[in-house]
């Protein structure tokens, strides 16, 4: 499935609830499942870090789909030719290196 897929695939599931509910709510629950993808990473339980992976993504492809953006086109427009600072595959920008920047 690519990325367009399953974005029509999510909408499909939820269209009727992200709707009513409207983009900034719908940001909020986005950005509660990143909260939780953090606590499945601190405790380091594969199975949950990919439900909640797989929730982020649904909830992102909520906040695309209300705002009219294609996500596969957003993805593939900034990242398709490697790194969008320094164009390189892998990125070769020296100050992606320092872990507070």
């Amino acid at each position: 499935m690519e990325i367009r897929e399953f974005q029509k695939l999510i909408w499909r599931i939820y269209n009727h609830h992200d709707s009513r509910r409207g983009v900034f709510k719908t940001f909020e629950w986005l950005k509660s499942e990143v909260a939780e993808l953090e606590n499945a990473i601190k405790h380091g339980d594969l199975n949950e870090v990919k439900s909640e992976l797989a929730d982020v993504l649904a909830w992102l492809s909520s906040v695309a789909s209300l705002l009219g953006v294609d996500l596969e086109d957003a993805a593939v427009g900034k990242y398709g030719n490697g790194c969008p600072k320094c164009h390189s595959i892998p990125c070769k920008c020296k100050y992606r290196e320092n872990p507070n920047n």
